[in-house]
């Protein structure tokens, strides 16, 4: 049986229940905030803070302790740790956190009861991020760590799950030829508990980054920048096949061709083009916004199951926007 559970993007608030996946609601308060990623953060929500009380899974993953990542055991708190710096004056420390958009529910011991899997990432003094899987038992109020496994450093999760007692992830990862810094492999990877350790079968290869991968799949924009959230009115859909993209853009309907470039994961979205109907004013500010960020994509890759598409503004300065899957999770009903 599969079990997948993805925290929603759009923050705390009431949750809504599926077969599987729940979606909480989305936030109220608006931000204000002063370039391309700067104009998009003024039509965006405030992220609240990492406890939510509606949330009571993600709670205590973010506030109870974790071994097998560093020397000694860690206690996060909302969601975060950090060591002490590793010379004096230094800002360069160890720090784990909690990936607070992504954890997995099912039983991998057979005694009947779910685990929980924390998805977990730690960074040191040097460029690298590693990612960890977790095995949580539930105690009472409180999760115990029974188990940890690394994934490797500067993994993109693209999909999790765990079926028939298995984890398996499918992983965007650097293959032999790449730097660590921009990964292109793509592959399967897995992990069973013996006893009370969580141990990895041998990794399936599945592939070469690529346009191929997105085909037939369709996304729904939930972060135009970092940790901003979309307004609570707008809808913005993203569709890849037959070497277009199309979609709503917050109020009209809109298509563009895209082609591959030269490194795996590079990517030019030509020109739009659109239907032209009138909306509300901060509807179309932000499709304005957003059709002009499409034309500055450079690059795609993945987050916890999230599409990101990478660019750069006028001002020559990064910016991603995330997307979540919209066609492979089960139905949503309010």
């Amino acid at each position: 049986m599969r079990h997948q559970r993805w925290r929603s993007l759009r923050g705390c608030g009431s949750a809504y229940q599926t077969g599987e996946i729940r979606v909480p609601g989305t936030f109220r308060s608006l931000v204000s905030l002063v370039t391309l990623s700067t104009a998009m953060a003024c039509l965006l929500l405030t992220q609240t803070s990492f406890a939510c009380e509606d949330d009571p899974v993600m709670n205590g993953l973010g506030n109870t302790t974790y071994t097998g990542i560093e020397d000694e055991p860690v206690t996060l708190s909302s969601g975060h740790w950090e060591g002490t710096p590793y010379t004096q004056n230094s800002a360069s420390r160890p720090r784990v956190g909690l990936l607070k958009d992504m954890y997995l529910t099912g039983d991998l011991d057979a005694d009947g009861q779910e685990e929980t899997v924390a998805i977990l990432w730690q960074s040191s003094a040097g460029t690298g991020s590693y990612t960890y899987l977790a095995v949580m038992k539930p105690r009472d109020d409180e999760f115990e760590n029974i188990s940890t496994a690394l994934v490797g450093d500067r993994v993109k999760l693209r999909d999790g799950r765990i079926d028939s007692g298995v984890i398996y992830l499918d992983v965007l990862q650097a293959g032999d030829d790449d730097p660590m810094c921009c990964p292109t492999q793509l592959a399967t990877r897995s992990w069973a508990m013996t006893g009370t350790q969580l141990e990895e079968s041998e990794i399936e290869v599945t592939g070469i980054l690529s346009l191929d991968v997105l085909e037939g799949s369709d996304w729904r924009l939930s972060r135009l920048d970092g940790e901003q959230a979309m307004i609570e009115d707008a809808e913005v859909t993203l569709s890849f096949a037959d070497g277009q993209i199309s979609g709503k853009s917050a109020c009209n309907r809109y298509s563009a061709d895209i082609s591959e470039q030269d490194k795996p994961g590079e990517m030019r979205i030509g020109p739009t083009m659109g239907t032209r109907m009138a909306c509300p004013d901060h509807l179309m500010e932000l499709e304005s916004l957003y059709l002009k960020a499409l034309g500055q994509v450079t690059s795609f890759s993945f987050h916890a199951g999230q599409l990101v598409l990478n660019g750069l503004n006028d001002d020559g300065k990064p910016f991603s926007m995330f997307f979540v899957s919209v066609g492979s999770g089960p139905r949503i009903e309010l």
